[in-house]
């Protein structure tokens, strides 16, 4: 027989928990009084299963602004702070924007994926479904939800943030933000040594919210896990421990620059907040991971299905200018 690994990482949990290959934690955490407060708002139900704790989060992949200070300078336009709201993120966009003499597009005020559209409607109060654990209801019709993706096809619609088909076409966010193709992006903590790697004058803040609206990063990511078939389980909950630890992985994979930790401790320890790399503004990610919203993802086995087959394939329809929000978003509802 092939060996089975003891100790993993993946995602999403919440679909292999359902198979039953994965052990739950929690009578582990119990027993050695392991700090599940020390994660993230919202984080660890990312890894829960029907109550159950089944994976430790390596780290947590909430979205900032990063904006380009050279391109900021150059058309005198003031860097986002915190006040910053959804008409001052607008407004800077179409600042941020040059079209040539023939009408194309030489660089975007903002690019940002389209999967991370959840993020607009919850800061505005709304969500997709009314109940992330057990659904009944699509709630993407709602005028919270539709007022938010109204936000952000506009600004796709106006010219003044790349629609998400053309930014895959140009090598993503990063390619674009490096290259200065886009003047702003919206993104987690993975692209920080790539932009510093390349000496960039940039920085973070974070992301602008809506008049009456809320701060409403999510907390999730992939997350270490014990295999159920595991023949060593003390010692892979020592080493889980471990890697889950302030002075172990977490320091390790924070020091190396590409993760905002899962863990508090971590992230407001020197690891974190102590670099002398760019960002200067990392207090950005701290504001949004105390401020995290659930709602954004799906906490039942069939999420990821009904995310594939019907949610995404209709706004993608909108991203594209194909769709009008208040016309599709009914149907894709009722679909």
């Amino acid at each position: 027989a092939e060996a089975v690994p003891d100790v993993l990482f993946l995602s999403p949990v919440i679909s292999y928990a359902a198979e039953g290959v994965l052990q739950p934690l929690d009578d582990l955490v119990a027993t050695t009084d392991y700090d599940l407060e020390d994660y993230w708002p919202g984080l660890l139900r990312f890894t829960t299963y029907e109550g159950q704790v089944y994976g430790l989060p390596r780290d947590t992949g909430l979205e900032v602004l990063y904006y380009n200070k050279d391109i900021f300078d150059e058309v005198g336009q003031a860097y986002p702070d915190d006040s910053w709201t959804w008409d001052d993120l607008r407004a800077a966009a179409e600042a941020l924007t040059v079209v040539d003499d023939n009408g194309r597009t030489e660089r975007y005020g903002l690019a940002m994926e389209g999967g991370k559209y959840p993020l607009w409607i919850l800061q505005n109060m709304g969500g997709i479904v009314d109940d992330v654990d057990n659904p009944s209801t699509c709630i993407l019709d709602q005028p919270e939800a539709t007022e938010a993706i109204e936000f952000f096809a506009g600004m796709m619609n106006d010219g003044i943030a790349m629609r998400p088909a053309e930014l895959s076409q140009a090598g993503g966010d990063a390619g674009v933000f490096s290259s200065g193709q886009a003047a702003m992006i919206i993104q987690n903590a993975s692209r920080v040594s790539q932009f510093n790697a390349a000496d960039m004058n940039y920085d973070v803040a974070v992301v602008p919210i809506p008049d009456g609206g809320r701060r409403a990063s999510s907390n999730a990511g992939a997350a270490w896990v014990m295999s159920a078939l595991s023949d060593n389980k003390d010692a892979a909950w020592t080493f889980l421990q471990w890697l889950q630890g302030t002075d172990g992985g977490q320091r390790i994979y924070t020091e190396s620059g590409e993760i905002l930790p899962a863990l508090k401790s971590t992230a407001m320890s020197d690891a974190f907040l102590g670099s002398e790399q760019p960002p200067v503004n990392r207090q950005a990610f701290i504001t949004e991971g105390e401020n995290g919203q659930v709602g954004r993802f799906f906490y039942f086995a069939e999420g990821n299905e009904l995310n594939g087959s019907v949610i995404n394939p209709a706004l993608d329809t909108i991203w594209a200018g194909e769709a009008a929000p208040a016309d599709a978003l009914p149907g894709l509802c009722e679909q």
